[in-house]
């Protein structure tokens, strides 16, 4: 190791990845992460297998290479023309480099007695789900309840309405869009996974809003209808947690701004993951924060000093039977967009009786996005299909079939 010094602030799964490909890729410089939480980086994306017990809390860590890792050992200043951090204890260090990778924080939605008075926090009865002690305070929540409200029906509310739902609870999801995880699903395939939910007992309010949480522990919804439940669990998304970064004197709009090298507006000073704004994006999804932290190691170990991100087609992706699905880039769009833009071509395929849908969105030879519901036998050929310097088969439909043909 040569005697620069990285900084990484945080320690969650952004973090762990460039701090391992880091390692990988030969980089000699020494790097420390410093985390909030008192646990070493974990994946976050398992965490409804953690609440059915599939994985345990030790199942899920994630490697990190030769990097020291300090657990409950918070940032709270950087100074980057000094190029120091403070830590929460008042202790000053120095680095050479240093990387924000602080993730982001869950969205509280507007709800009458959903933080208890005088800053007291989250009703007893409210839950988040971002962290492994939220997952384990969830898990003895739902040992003695019977009934449990999911408000929001994205990638987070889906994963944890299905698991509570293992877990023998019955359970309702109250969600403002038109249909389950609008973002990466059209409506076709949102009707699939929504009836896949049903066979598990799962009912789902769709254009519906949360409004109170009243005195006798209902929901009570923007239209009056309650909703009777032993625990209310928050999946209303996440927004980057950019508080330190915005006092450190760095460009932020909803996330802090990167360009190409991931590179922030103060020399020396890079962002990757959850709290990142690159070009315009904030995606909140694990897939783009891995290839941001991709990037970033190649840059900075030397590897490949001229690396560069230019975009991400995230993928959301659940399996967990019957509940399956995954969605890949642009595979919401919908024949409302071929007269916009007429190089767009969508093909799909629907079996009512087996509960599946799949689909493929095509722009000229490449592969843009795609979707599969219930059946996730060709979700490797797709991965591979999607990646940018894929060209489409000649019969793309073996894709969503039984997978590429030679």
């Amino acid at each position: 190791m040569t005697g620069r010094r990285i900084a990484v602030v945080g320690a969650g799964m952004a973090a762990a990845r460039f701090a391992e490909r880091y390692d990988a890729l030969g980089g000699r410089d020494r790097i420390v992460l410093y985390g909030a939480e008192a646990r070493t980086p974990y994946n976050r994306v398992l965490l409804a297998d953690v609440l059915t017990g599939r994985y345990d809390a030790e199942a899920i860590g994630l490697p990190t290479g030769a990097a020291q890792v300090r657990i409950a050992d918070e940032v709270c200043a950087v100074d980057t023309t000094a190029r120091t951090l403070t830590l929460h204890d008042g202790r000053t260090e120095p680095w050479d480099d240093l990387v924000f990778a602080t993730g982001a924080n869950p969205v509280l939605p507007p709800i009458r007695g959903l933080l208890l008075p005088h800053g007291g926090g989250l009703h007893p009865s409210v839950h988040a789900v971002r962290t492994l002690a939220d997952c384990a305070r969830l898990a003895d929540a739902a040992t003695g309840a019977r009934r449990a409200v999911v408000i929001g029906g994205g990638v987070l509310g889906v994963s944890v309405a299905r698991a509570l739902a293992t877990l023998g609870l019955d359970v309702e999801i109250v969600h403002q869009a038109p249909h389950l995880i609008e973002r990466q699903l059209d409506a076709e395939a949102a009707a699939a996974l929504r009836a896949a939910l049903g066979r598990l007992g799962v009912e789902t309010y769709l254009l519906n809003r949360a409004r109170a949480l009243t005195e006798h522990g209902e929901v009570e919804l923007a239209g009056g209808h309650r909703l009777d439940t032993d625990l209310v669990v928050l999946a209303c998304g996440v927004r980057p947690r950019t508080a330190l970064a915005r006092a450190s004197g760095l460009h932020v709009d909803t996330g802090i701004r990167v360009d190409d090298a991931l590179a922030t507006s103060a020399p020396h000073v890079h962002a990757i993951g959850d709290c990142v704004q690159h070009r315009g994006s904030v995606h909140g999804l694990a897939g783009p924060a891995w290839e941001q932290a991709d990037v970033l190691a190649a840059r900075l170990s030397g590897a490949d000093p001229h690396a560069r991100h230019t975009g991400s087609r995230p993928l959301a992706r659940l399996s967990a039977p019957p509940v399956e699905y995954a969605a890949f880039g642009e595979g919401h769009r919908d024949n409302d967009d071929l007269e916009a833009d007429p190089a767009l071509h969508i093909l799909r395929l629907a079996d009512a009786t087996r509960g599946s849908y799949k689909k493929l969105v095509l722009r000229g030879n490449r592969l843009v996005g795609a979707i599969l519901v219930g059946d996730l036998a060709t979700v490797g050929d797709l991965t591979r299909a999607c990646a940018p310097d894929a060209a489409v088969p000649e019969t793309p439909l073996h894709l969503i079939t039984d997978g590429v043909r030679p």
